[in-house]
C-alpha cells in the first residue's frame, strides 16, 4: 500500500505526524504477519521508535529536501 502522506516539509506537524503513523502501520502488519499474530500498536510503536524512526527521519529529510529545492 503506497503512502498518502508523503508531503513537503512545509506542510504542517500534523501531516508529519500522519506520515509517521502510516510507517508505524506498515511495520505493525509487517511484524503481525511475521509473528503469525496481532503484535499490537504499542509494540509496534515502541519498535518503531527505538529502532526505525531515526533513520526515517534522516531519509524523510533528505528526500523531502531534495524535492523542494528541485522545485526552485
Amino acid at each position: 500500500m503506497p503512502s498518502t502522506h508523503n508531503l513537503p516539509s512545509s506542510t504542517p506537524p500534523y501531516a508529519e505526524f500522519l506520515a509517521e503513523l502510516d510507517e508505524i502501520q506498515r511495520l505493525k502488519w509487517i511484524a503481525s504477519e511475521n509473528a503469525g499474530q496481532d503484535i499490537g500498536f504499542e509494540h509496534a510503536l515502541n519498535d518503531w521508535a527505538q529502532n526505525h524512526r531515526a533513520e526515517w527521519r534522516r531519509m524523510r529529510n533528505l528526500i523531502v529536501g531534495s524535492t523542494t529545492t528541485l522545485g526552485k
